[in-house]
């Protein structure tokens, strides 16, 4: 029999794509999920596979796994500003009662843990690109510091269980990343703009439009943290694209992607949007012998493709999700 790991936000973007990689790699994956922002289609094909068992479950409540568990991978978290800013109670929970019921019950059960921490922890960076030893520039009460001050807390949490209990611990920084179940309309720069594309409409560019990002292609991210979870390393790795671009060149290649003629109109900065993103990936070249394969090209054409396929109720529908049956207090 493989080895067992549990999966945390499993019917989420990234943890969907972890439990096929897991499941190809021979691993008895259980997925737990409260669907708060995640979709069962995302893994409807596992349900057939005898590898593969989904729990239907809020992790910042006790959590129990009944028999042997070699992995947790920490990926329950709302990820996308319109998901964390309806739901900023929830986020914070996650990043803190959900992280220490799972650091638990990896200690309980003397299993590694890898957490999916965020780029956000450098907030608005002071320096570029950012490096691990960075600390971060981030508002601990501006509006986007439900998420940031979660992933932060939890790294903390992670890594006090790590020195205290000597617990196999592993954190991995994911930098932006895209790919086929990406949520067309949930707030995030390229399912916004290929929606928008798609819809006929302009695409919709905060601020000036120099801010940058940097894009990782989903199979390379997965494979990083795939690499960082059986590597021998406990402290934070960048795991992204270092090809920086700026929002309005990226606009740009959206249009010419789509083939339409939309425009871009410009719209205020929200409040403490960082200005610069670009990870630098030393670390992980050096210890996990990973960088991106997928260049932006060929990635985009494989996402655009994915969202063409939807059809048109998805396509036009507002992402106003009804989150209120999920919050008990």
């Amino acid at each position: 029999m493989g080895k067992r790991i549990l999966i945390t936000g499993a019917a989420g973007f990234l943890g969907s794509h972890l439990c096929d990689k897991f499941v190809s790699e021979g691993y008895r994956v259980i997925g737990m999920d409260n669907l708060i922002t995640g979709d069962m289609k995302n893994i409807d094909h596992l349900l057939k596979e005898e590898s593969f068992e989904f729990f239907h479950y809020d992790v910042t409540r006790f959590v129990h796994v009944a028999g042997e568990l070699d992995y947790i991978l920490h990926f329950a978290s709302p990820a996308s500003p319109i998901d964390y800013l309806k739901i900023p109670i929830q986020t914070l929970k996650v990043g803190s009662l959900g992280i220490w019921h799972l650091l638990g019950l990896a200690k309980e059960k003397n299993a590694r843990i890898l957490i999916a921490s965020t780029s956000e922890v450098y907030g608005d960076p002071l320096v570029h690109p950012q490096s691990e030893d960075y600390y971060g520039n981030v508002n601990t009460i501006g509006p986007r510091g439900v998420y940031d001050e979660a992933k932060r807390f939890q790294e903390s949490m992670t890594m006090a269980y790590h020195r205290f209990h000597g617990l196999e611990t592993r954190i991995a920084r994911i930098f932006n990343t895209y790919g086929p179940r990406m949520r067309l309309n949930d707030g995030r720069v390229i399912p916004a703009f290929i929606g928008q594309a798609l819809r006929g409409e302009d695409l919709t560019v905060f601020g000036d439009g120099s801010q940058t990002r940097s894009f990782c292609y989903v199979d390379d991210q997965i494979e990083g943290i795939y690499r960082l979870l059986l590597s021998n390393y406990s402290d934070p790795v960048n795991i992204g694209n270092p090809e920086e671009i700026t929002i309005r060149d990226f606009a740009e290649e959206i249009i010419k992607l789509t083939n339409t003629s939309q425009k871009i109109i410009y719209k205020p900065l929200p409040a403490d949007d960082p200005l610069q993103r670009q990870p630098d990936i030393t670390r992980a070249r050096n210890i996990l012998g990973w960088e991106p394969k997928v260049s932006r090209e060929e990635g985009m054409r494989i996402t655009y493709d994915y969202f063409k396929g939807l059809t048109e109720e998805e396509l036009f529908k507002s992402e106003h999700k009804d989150f209120a049956k999920h919050i008990k207090r």
